[in-house]
């Protein structure tokens, strides 16, 4: 059996060998990470253990503090901020565990864009073709999963930003109910919305990571038995525009699960969807809560170079009064509120996570408003379980020649028995 040590090694190597051209990662925790590796085998020698995430190699995205350094956030702004003075809340619960943090990944300036890409720190290529976008904001997360230079990577989630990058790496992408797993300690994009999920190669890692980060004692997973689940799917507005190969990828994956004795009818929701989208008209409630986080510099003058997809929403959002943002933040808790009773009739929702696979870096950078459209379509179904206060995951539908995800969404707090029902869907999958 290898040690994790040899293998802490081996992909220090293999990141070693490319650090010229080094993009998934921003920062290496090379001797942190050894000392890690070498407790946890040692452990491991004397039949000790600090549960199912002792030795597992691990990558945190950008904006989780980390004690003694500044969290930059990929931004060239934050890079002399006055370092953190204590690891964030969900890096402490991690080590406490036995992880072996490997290094900070890559991400989209202030967590702001869908895309994946990053005008200061080079943007990371798909783990499938690296000529492709990797999707965002957790950018690094999902390409270092999928690309296997970490184990488990810890991303955020404000409007789909693990759920796109594991859609469009292949990998699974789980974000929680908000508040399930603290924020103290990670950059803020929106109080209301953001979460923190995990990336990983499958349903039982990510839920291992969950739990740990929420503070759960860690227990085994059980698949829950897919027979008379009731699943709705919500055609309409969410399945427009959705590419052929997606499409077919899904309706085969909806085919395998009914075959396992699974319930599934349609359930429309495009009339919540509608009434979201015009509560957030003026600015979606993500830009008006970042632009508050951001108001010195969007009203003084940024320090450095800024992302303009980024600071253009952001200063656009200043200018929204706070009447609308309070009338935006009532009724999000109304229409909320309506689709949890919606929903009672269902175990999940089904859906595409992303309705197309990776487009190529080049096209988003040479079409500004392919880049416009493309962002608006790979945050479309995912900002569903944000605006609406869900947990959802992302799972990689077989069959694809580049990847994309089958997405299960259900009620807020329902996140074990979420994993449990995508845990019994990835093994149908697998099979």
């Amino acid at each position: 059996m290898q040690s994790v040590r040899d293998r802490l090694e081996i992909l220090l190597s293999r990141l070693a060998a490319r650090a010229n051209d080094e993009r998934v990662f921003v920062r290496l925790y090379r001797e942190a990470a050894r000392a890690a590796a070498e407790a946890a085998e040692a452990r491991r020698k004397a039949g000790v253990t600090l549960g199912p995430l002792d030795g597992t190699i691990v990558s945190i995205k950008d904006l989780f503090d980390i004690a003694g350094e500044p969290t930059t956030a990929g931004s060239l702004m934050l890079r002399t901020a006055t370092p953190a003075l204590r690891d964030a809340a969900i890096v402490r619960r991690l080590r406490q565990a036995g992880a072996v943090i490997l290094g900070k990944t890559n991400m989209t300036e202030f967590a702001f864009t869908a895309i994946g890409d990053n005008q200061h720190y080079g943007t990371p290529g798909n783990a499938s073709d690296a000529s492709l976008i990797p999707g965002g904001s957790s950018s690094g997360a999902g390409v270092s999963v999928a690309e296997g230079t970490c184990d488990i990577a810890i991303g955020s989630d404000t409007g789909g930003s693990v759920r796109i990058p594991a859609s469009l790496n292949g990998v699974v992408g789980f974000k929680p109910t908000a508040r399930r797993v603290p924020l103290a300690g990670a950059f803020p994009l929106s109080a209301t919305l953001d979460s923190i999920g995990p990336l990983a190669r499958s349903v039982a890692d990510c839920a291992a990571a969950d739990a740990v980060m929420a503070g759960e004692e860690p227990a085994a997973l059980r698949p829950i038995p897919l027979a008379d689940l009731r699943v709705g799917i919500p055609r309409g507005v969410l399945f427009d525009e959705t590419q052929p190969e997606v499409l077919d990828a899904f309706h085969r994956s909806i085919r395998g699960v009914e075959q396992a004795g699974v319930r599934v009818a349609d359930l429309s929701i495009d009339d919540l969807i509608s009434e979201m989208r015009a509560a957030t008209k003026r600015a979606s409630i993500a830009a008006i809560e970042g632009a508050e986080v951001h108001a010195d510099w969007l009203a003084a003058g940024a320090s450095a170079p800024v992302d303009p997809h980024v600071s253009g929403p952001l200063s656009r959002a200043l200018t929204v009064p706070a009447s609308i943002y309070i009338r935006t933040i009532r009724r999000r808790r109304e229409l909320a509120a309506a689709m949890e009773e919606r929903l009672q009739a269902f175990d999940v929702l089904a859906l595409p996570t992303t309705p197309m696979v990776a487009p190529s870096i080049a096209a988003m950078a040479a079409d500004e408003a392919l880049r416009d459209r493309t962002e608006g379509l790979l945050l479309r179904n995912t900002q569903v379980a944000n605006q609406f206060d869900l947990c959802a995951v992302s799972l990689p539908m077989p069959g694809m020649k580049l990847p994309a995800g089958l997405m299960l969404m259900a009620r807020r707090g329902h996140d074990r028995r979420l994993l449990g029902i995508a845990a019994a869907a990835e093994a149908l999958l697998k099979g």
